[in-house]
């Protein structure tokens, strides 16, 4: 691989980090967002979810985006729109204006992870398992990093630095974009005529929609989950009517497609579970103070952040379909050890048990994203991006509430009782029909 490869590629890493970094590093800063602008936790918690509605409704969009007007164009527009976005946050006066800039900051970063997973394939097409095992351990590391970096900014200079950081890195990443990205070419790009507004606003309605009743608890939570069902079927009649839908339904029907994005949905919920029970258990139940837990809930994004390149090197070595059984091996193995094993084995045990499930969540999410990038038509490499982001994202919102809502009724046990059966799940769909795979790639 020459050296403009080589920076281009750290220019797409770059765009994955500062993805995931928008997510975690203003947590650490609620408190006191709430002490500035005189808001209550319900009030500055919209700083968050803001920029995760953003993120999830558009990003499938935003790939398409890509795909019509060339990728290469549509990221540095996402970079730039971030970036802008980044800095509004920064000057923000009031809550309000915080939360719409922090709306727009999630659609730039929408247009950076739709596009990124794309762009890779087209650059490292020989090595795709390396290279997503990369963008993975570049997004976990950002995940990891958030609530360090965001707590050191605080401390130095303020809530505004948080939000400083993201112009910074946005600067830097549009550098190396602009500077190493190949041009892009008209046989790359669809026509306008491609773009389906109407599709597109649809399902981004039905995202917000599913995503603010998981959010939202049990009050309001079963009329946002209908409003959100029926605006998926209103999407599912316009796009069968439509001359260019935004999504292709017969997609979804594909055996490798479908069963890949399928999986992509039960592992992001499996992995929100640790993140989201492990507080908890780790406080309550095992007694560890605010630093020990901290530390022993850092493994899991330290081992994807360092097994995310060696996890895309063995599935280039093995092959997807097979890296993808291993993965998904080590995660069941992990979940079922936590379920029955952990509450004997103390902190040590969690936090060994938490790194086997975060290895295997590292190779399946790398040769997972190299096996279906690698058998997509070129001109729609954007669109099935977005599709995998937004298939994580789906998990992510869904394990919030859902295996927080187990863990609270039965515990740890229960929990990953479930967790161990998703996975199962998973590996299920892997095995049904192992020529879906072959399919897939022989596209």
């Amino acid at each position: 691989m020459n050296t403009a490869k080589r920076a281009a590629l750290a220019g797409l890493a770059l765009c994955s980090l500062l993805a995931s970094l928008g997510t975690s590093i203003a947590n650490v800063g609620l408190p006191v967002f709430a002490k500035t602008f005189h808001a209550t936790p319900g009030q500055v918690q919209w700083i968050i979810l803001a920029y995760l509605l953003s993120g999830t409704a558009l990003v499938v969009g935003a790939g398409r985006l890509g795909d019509l007007l060339g990728r290469r164009r549509s990221l540095l527009a996402g970079i730039v729109l971030y970036t802008s976005a980044s800095l509004a946050c920064a000057l923000a006066p009031g809550l309000g204006w915080l939360i719409a800039a922090r709306a727009l900051q999630g659609a730039g970063a929408a247009l950076m992870m739709a596009l990124t997973l794309a762009l890779a394939a087209e650059q490292a097409a020989e090595r795709g398992g390396s290279v997503m095992g990369m963008l993975g351990a570049t997004s976990a590391a950002g995940t990891a990093l958030g609530p360090t970096l965001g707590g050191a900014l605080l401390a130095w200079s303020g809530w505004p630095a948080l939000f400083y950081a993201g112009a910074a890195g946005g600067v830097a990443a549009l550098a190396l974009a602009a500077r190493f990205l190949p041009a892009d070419t008209e046989r790359d790009r669809l026509s306008w005529s491609g773009l389906d507004a109407g599709g597109t606003l649809l399902l981004a309605a039905t995202l917000t929609l599913y995503a603010l009743a998981m959010s939202s608890g049990a009050v309001h939570g079963g009329t946002l989950l209908l409003l959100a069902a029926a605006c998926a079927v209103l999407f599912a009649v316009a796009e069968s009517a439509a001359r260019a839908p935004l999504i292709r339904l017969e997609m979804l029907a594909d055996a490798g497609l479908g069963r890949a994005l399928a999986m992509n949905v039960l592992v992001a919920t499996v992995i929100m579970a640790t993140l989201v029970i492990g507080p908890f258990y780790l406080g309550t139940v095992l007694g560890a103070g605010p630093l020990r837990t901290g530390l022993a809930m850092s493994a899991g994004p330290l081992v994807a952040a360092l097994g995310g390149v060696p996890a895309g090197c063995i599935s280039d070595q093995i092959g997807a379909p097979r890296a993808i059984r291993a993965g998904l091996v080590l995660m069941a193995g992990g979940c079922a050890s936590m379920a029955l094993a952990v509450p004997s084995l103390g902190l040590a045990g969690y936090v060994a048990v938490l790194a086997l499930i975060t290895a295997g969540y590292a190779l399946f999410q790398a040769a997972n994203n190299a096996a279906v990038m690698k058998g997509v038509a070129p001109a729609r490499r954007g669109l099935v991006s977005g599709l995998l982001n937004l298939a994580r994202n789906l998990g992510l919102i869904s394990g919030a509430s859902l295996m927080g809502s187990v863990y609270a009724f039965g515990g740890l046990r229960l929990a990953f009782g479930v967790a161990t059966a998703l996975i199962v799940a998973a590996l299920a769909l892997t095995l049904a029909n192992r020529s879906a795979w072959r399919s897939l790639l022989a596209k």
